[in-house]
């Protein structure tokens, strides 16, 4: 038996228009990522529920049907969106609990009460049939008699696409996942209403919509959504957008897109713009469309991405700066722009096969995403700084008081809910195929499953390098097994069946190809070594300071881990960084480096230099010894300082790649 009927299940992206195709036949099992959506489903769901609740998302909604509604609840006018970027995590969610336990309440022991979960997705569900307009609209701030601007009146600021973009993703979530269309002819309805509307004019001032309408296309066969998804992304810099509190680029509208020389302005905006081209140029094959989001995408992960993945360096605007305007410790890197970089990054992959673009993924999803996440799954990070300083005090998204690190919620939720719908959907993201072979894109533990073949995969990556994949099922013809070599691999190993194998890597992918049989077993060997990585000499911020990594997790110091010396004043040079101790602690690795201390700062701020003064860290004394940790785990304890960027005795200089 070499071929079986694959119940299928797709994900969040459904297209065969690229060089290589999503697979969803993919569960994970197992390690990090596994305790990372166990703590999903078990903590930061009812959490979120509980929010959502107290905040007046649902209320807003329940309140539409009164004869005279209640006061809209909350600041803005698009916190839809929150409960509908939970109902798309929750069809992930639902889908795998209750087909876990075959339709009852009760899947997997770690996970939350599906039962609650059922029950508020019902609800939900419920009132946006309830009060969608009969034309189709749906805001719960707009449609309110008492509300201060009327539908459609700012499209800048209001939102109303960007919310549609969320319900289209909810829906098309809820139709693949649990075959229920209800909230599909909601969108569907939506969607048409804005089709008509927007035919000839008009944008959002939040991207979103686009990625959604062409989804909303691959789930209908209906064209004219991804006609009106192309729409949107021309008409950036045409005009059809009246700009008010920031200009033009802000909103990515001073110039076409095809012209933008860089990514820029609001960094969410951005990213979710081009994934948004992105998907049009998959089921368009637009080649403009795709010469610019290359050249985009190039120019930003050389010049405008912080080492930990993030995007956005300004706070006033959540801004992506200048090149190479990167300060750690006023790094905004929303969470929400971590989301929107990798689902970029995917699509650029589908449409290429590049793995370059699977680099980056992997960096942001370990680092610049999953900080926004406590330990415990109950609180978040909204801006995602690489310092903290031991008198700040500016409280995450800027809220006045309360917790002066992570936050239960904020005002503008818009990440903990994001944080919700994409871990949920992780599986989505491990695996691609194309005809005669599987990509293995992400590792992890894991079952994948296609119509040809079923493997499984067992590794503790992050944490180890060591990846092992049992063939369960092969075809009966030659196939391939391309596995990607992550750029920051050295010395990489392979074998089949304990025969050592040719790892030549090709533009990233190592190609294994065969005619397979049941129970052939594939190793690959990814060795971890700490690194230590300097900056490009323009990026001001970090000039003399060196970071540390090992696979693809960024490491930082807290003074908790530091004892002996604060962390501002430490010295390290590469070798005490690539000859750090690897320690386990818990279910992490921590690496312990042996370091100096700097002499006392002048108390000066600037103080004049002799001609003869040193190179500054030279007289770097006191040794002493810190701990570095992921730094997605920093900020679980008491708020101390924080670096990732640590000085150097080490001159530094634009380094080349390692070899």
């Amino acid at each position: 038996m070499t071929s079986k009927q694959v119940k299928p299940q797709f994900g969040a992206v459904r297209t065969a228009a690229g060089v290589v195709r999503p697979l969803s036949g993919v569960h994970i099992t197992g390690g990090l990522l596994h305790h990372w959506q166990r703590r999903n489903s078990a903590a930061t769901v009812p959490h979120t529920i509980e929010q959502l609740r107290a905040a007046g998302n649902v209320a807003n909604l329940s309140r539409l049907l009164e004869q005279d509604p209640a006061p809209y609840r909350g600041r803005y006018p698009f916190l839809d969106t929150d409960l509908y970027k939970t109902l798309e995590g929750l069809a992930y969610e639902l889908g795998e609990s209750e087909s876990k336990s075959g339709g009852g309440s009760d899947g997997d022991s770690g996970t939350s009460d599906s039962a609650a979960v059922r029950e508020f997705y019902e609800e939900v569900v419920g009132l946006l049939e309830r009060v969608q307009a009969e034309d189709g609209y749906l805001n719960s701030f707009f449609q309110d008699p008492a509300a201060a601007k009327k539908p459609w009146e700012d499209l800048a600021w209001g939102h109303e696409l960007y919310n549609l973009g969320h319900l289209i993703q909810a829906a098309v979530a809820a139709n693949r996942r649990l075959g229920d269309d209800r909230l599909l002819r909601v969108a569907v309805r939506f969607a048409d209403l804005v089709v008509s509307r927007f035919g000839e004019e008009g944008a959002c001032g939040h991207p979103e919509v686009e990625m959604a309408l062409v989804e909303l296309y691959r789930e209908t066969g209906e064209r004219g959504y991804l006609r009106q998804a192309a729409q949107f992304v021309d008409r950036r810099g045409t005009g059809n957008l009246k700009h008010s509190i920031f200009p033009g680029d802000y909103f990515q509208d001073h110039l076409p897109f095809r012209e933008l020389p860089s990514v820029t302005g609001h960094a969410v905006r951005m990213a979710y713009l081009a994934a948004g081209a992105a998907d049009v140029f998959l089921e368009s094959g637009d080649r403009s469309l795709f010469d610019a989001l290359e050249r985009l995408w190039d120019d930003m992960v050389a010049t405008k991405l912080y080492v930990t993945g993030g995007l956005g360096s300004r706070h006033s605007d959540e801004a992506i700066g200048d090149r190479y305007e990167l300060p750690s410790e006023r790094s905004y890197s929303e969470t929400c722009a971590a989301i929107a970089v990798m689902q970029w990054a995917w699509r650029m992959f589908l449409a290429t096969g590049g793995a370059k673009y699977l680099d980056v993924f992997e960096r942001v999803l370990y680092n610049a995403y999953a900080v926004g996440l406590s330990a415990d799954g109950k609180a978040f990070f909204y801006d995602n700084p690489l310092q903290r300083r031991p008198d700040h005090e500016q409280r995450s998204g800027a809220e006045s008081g309360g917790e002066p690190l992570r936050r239960a919620w904020f005002g503008c939720p818009c990440c903990p809910p994001n944080i919700v719908r994409w871990m949920a959907q992780l599986a989505d993201y491990v695996a691609a195929e194309r005809d005669g072979a599987l990509l293995i894109a992400q590792y992890a533990t894991a079952t994948i499953e296609t119509a040809e073949l079923e493997l499984a995969m067992r590794s503790a990556y992050p944490w180890d390098g060591d990846v092992r994949l049992t063939l369960r099922r092969a075809p009966e013809r030659p196939y391939a097994l391309v596995l990607r070599v992550p750029g920051w691999a050295r010395q990489v190993t392979a074998a089949v069946n304990g025969e050592p194998c040719d790892v030549t890597a090709a533009d990233g992918w190592i190609t294994l190809e065969r005619r397979w049989s049941a129970g052939d077993e594939i190793r690959l060997g990814l060795p971890m070594p700490v690194r230590a990585h300097g900056s490009h000499p323009y990026l001001d911020a970090t000039r003399g300071a060196l970071s540390v990594a090992r696979g693809p997790l960024v490491y930082c110091v807290e003074q908790q881990d530091s004892p002996g010396a604060s962390v501002d004043d430490l010295v390290v040079g590469v070798p005490e960084i690539v000859n750090a101790n690897i320690e386990r602690r818990d279910d992490t690795v921590v690496l312990r480096v042996e370091a100096a201390t700097a002499p006392p700062p002048s108390a000066e701020l600037y103080p004049e230099l002799p001609l003869e003064q040193e190179l500054p860290e030279t007289g770097a004394t006191a040794g002493v010894t810190a701990a570095f940790v992921p730094y997605f785990l920093w900020g679980n304890r008491d708020p101390e300082a924080m670096r990732v960027w640590v000085r150097t005795r080490t001159t530094v200089t634009n380094g080349k790649k390692a070899t």
